[in-house]
């Protein structure tokens, strides 16, 4: 909405120059993403209690914990989950206030974006509702993500319109490129989807997933800045994606939004991001990386939200070939709980890999 201050910028007389130049601040990409993170903060400051006071209210008994879980998560009993609905709202107020309108890619990561947070979110009021730790079958939920997931991925290689928007660009090679055709949405969906379950998993202790959340998303905010530069982009030797940079003032929603809720998920949390945080939160993240060709570096950046799906994957397997655990409980957040590490202990032990693990990633963009 601020992006059209720039047409009005010039419809001042000349005498009004001054005015006209500081309007035309709004034309940059880096003014407006800090312009998003602050709005997304302020929102989420001033709105988030009445929001935790009205799940509270309607919610009840909260969200169920597991019985099997960790005793230590019994405490927490009776705090409201849903809390993803904070953020999402932060972020479409900021990312609608100061991003261009007319960019197509803002639209289609936003679509993600909210579409899996409505599954997230009927997941969340079935575990509410009927007091039980799962939510609808995990078949529909996958179905119900994919279906998203392909018809923004198609939206993405129409958008390209060229081989490399069906491509996969191999870090740290300046010419490794794989083109995958058409099979590129198909491959490009299981990014998204991945992207959004690994973030759910890693959503079990307080304050877990958001900062890993919002360091990611910082990240991708700078390579969506760089991809969409034709300067920059042609100097570090990545794929040239026009219109992509604005993805920068969704994800600066994002971080502020963020930072808003860690405000109320700090140990001991007010409230819980829910699903419908979680796999939003991580669509966003999947269908961002798909969109600057940067699926690769989304594994090394979300290493942590990786190794939690992994971990969960192995045990599963493990324990059906043969009857053992490898963990001792899973995802692998919680094995570290049962070998006596405390709460927050985990959580900025975790921080600080996910620090190191974007900092690996945004390595990548000049080491090729």
């Amino acid at each position: 909405m601020f992006y059209w201050l720039i047409e009005l910028s010039n419809t001042f007389p000349p005498g009004f120059g001054w005015l006209r130049t500081l309007l035309n601040v709004f034309r940059y990409i880096t003014f407006r993403t800090g312009g998003a993170v602050a709005t997304g903060a302020l929102f989420v400051f001033l709105f988030g209690p009445w929001i935790i006071d009205h799940l509270r209210i309607r919610q009840g008994k909260g969200q169920p914990i597991r019985t099997d879980g960790p005793q230590s998560h019994l405490m927490k009993k009776g705090t409201p989950t849903m809390g993803g609905l904070m953020i999402l709202s932060g972020l479409v107020v900021s990312t609608v206030l100061w991003a261009n309108p007319l960019n197509p890619y803002v639209w289609i990561v936003l679509a993600v974006t909210l579409g899996f947070g409505f599954v997230g979110f009927y997941d969340d009021y079935l575990k509410v509702t009927k007091q039980t730790s799962s939510g609808f079958g995990g078949r529909i939920r996958l179905l119900l993500e994919g279906l998203i997931a392909l018809a923004a991925c198609y939206a993405l290689v129409k958008l390209g319109r060229d081989a490399a928007s069906t491509s996969l660009a191999i870090p740290f090679f300046k010419d490794l490129v794989l083109n995958f055709g058409w099979f590129f949405v198909i491959f490009g969906a299981f990014v998204i989807v991945g992207a959004g379950n690994a973030v759910n998993l890693t959503d079990g202790l307080d304050g877990l997933a958001i900062v890993p959340v919002m360091i990611a998303s910082a990240s991708f905010g700078l390579i969506a800045y760089l991809a969409g530069n034709a300067v920059f982009a042609d100097y570090l030797q990545i794929n040239y994606v026009a219109g992509t940079g604005e993805l920068a003032v969704l994800t600066g929603a994002v971080l502020g939004a963020g930072l808003g809720f860690l405000w109320f998920n700090a140990p001991p949390a007010s409230i819980f991001m829910g699903d419908t945080g979680s796999l939003a939160l991580g669509g966003m993240l999947g269908s961002i990386a798909v969109a600057v060709k940067h699926e690769i570096v989304l594994a090394v950046i979300g290493g942590l939200f990786v190794l939690e799906a992994v971990s969960v994957i192995v045990q599963v397997a493990s324990f059906k070939l043969t009857g053992k655990r490898i963990f001792r409980m899973a995802p692998i957040h919680h094995h570290f709980e049962q070998l006596g590490w405390t709460e927050p202990q985990i959580v900025i032990r975790f921080w600080i890999i996910s620090v190191m693990l974007a900092l690996a990633g945004l390595s990548t963009l000049k080491l090729r």
